[in-house]
């Protein structure tokens, strides 16, 4: 048993369901924390004029009559069968909104990340250049200030400063989707795709800017300087080709939190992701939409974990010795 435990395939698997299994009894005993239940949330002040039958049917109805044990696992068990539940305010099924969700957040995330590697790397590698430096002070400052501006304070900033001087705000029309409209989905993503980019290429740069200055200091290193290489040739194929696995480790990390994290920057532009899904469900209290919702933005930063470690097998020989 414990061999085939040791196995780091299955192991990683048997790590994933233990995460989701946490996320989904955190998520329940949250939205059960909050004040009110479906019925009020469903009916508003209504519910204060029904009758305690009526109260009694709607309970049954919804199931709120059962043990929370019970709750939870009819809820997980109808996840489980593809059944995420269905919107209260829009009778429109939680997987048929999450399917037209989801995917805008993945763009916007994949956007964000290729201009946070495209940010972030070449920062690092002109400040690791020459540490302590004027050059390395800048680089950093850069990164420091990725850090610390808040993204809604950013996202407010461009948004304000391109509608007004500019008179640029795409994000003003109707929201074009990928297949739809690709110019006018471009022009929508961009904003909101910088302000993302430039927070996550801070953490990019810090991580890659590290790993460059301590792949600089190994022998290999110094042998093919020694040798006449050309510091561009070393720098490219033996620095920063060594340096990739940390990189990788961080961006993975930061791609997954964008999946759940850009929900404040999706509010400012008005981007129909996942993140203002679950932000729009726990206004209104609706328990399967948050739900369902978060468990969905947890399984998708497990894949993107256990597609990060993949990738660390092929850009690092050492890891598939392993």
């Amino acid at each position: 048993m414990r061999v085939v435990i040791q196995h780091p395939v299955l192991r990683r698997v048997l790590e994933a369901l233990g995460t989701l299994l946490g996320v989904a009894v955190l998520v329940f005993i949250m939205m059960r924390a909050l004040p009110g239940d479906q019925i009020t949330a469903s009916l508003g002040t209504e519910a204060a004029a029904l009758t305690p039958a009526q109260r009694e049917a709607l309970e049954a109805y919804y199931g709120l009559d059962q043990p929370l044990v019970v709750q939870f696992f009819t809820w997980l068990g109808n996840v489980l069968t593809g059944n995420l539940g269905v919107s209260t305010r829009t009778g429109q099924s939680v997987l048929e909104m999450t399917a037209a969700s989801l995917p805008v957040t993945i763009e916007l995330a994949v956007i964000s990340t290729i201009l946070g590697i495209a940010i972030g790397v070449p920062l690092a590698i002109w400040s690791a250049s020459r540490p302590n430096s004027v050059r390395d002070a800048s680089g950093q400052l850069v990164g420091l200030a990725g850090l610390s501006i808040p993204a809604f304070l950013l996202a407010s900033v461009l948004l304000a400063t391109s509608a007004r001087f500019l008179g640029y705000n795409p994000n003003a029309e109707q929201f074009a989707t990928l297949f739809s409209d690709p110019w006018l989905n471009l022009q929508q993503m961009l904003m909101p795709a910088l302000v993302l980019g430039f927070g996550l290429a801070a953490p990019i740069m810090r991580t890659a800017r590290s790993a460059i200055l301590e792949v600089q200091t190994q022998d290999f290193v110094r042998t093919a300087r020694g040798k006449g290489v050309k510091p561009r040739v070393v720098q490219f194929r033996h620095v920063l080709r060594n340096a990739t696995v940390p990189i990788l480790t961080m961006t993975g990390i930061q791609f997954g939190y964008l999946l759940g994290g850009a929900v404040v920057v999706e509010e400012v532009f008005s981007v129909p992701g996942i993140g203002r899904q679950v932000l729009t469900g726990m206004h209104q209290q609706e328990f399967a939409l948050v739900q369902s919702t978060v468990l969905v933005i947890a399984l998708s930063f497990v894949l993107v974990n256990l597609l990060t470690d993949v990738l660390y097998r092929v850009v690092d020989p050492r890891v598939r010795q392993t």
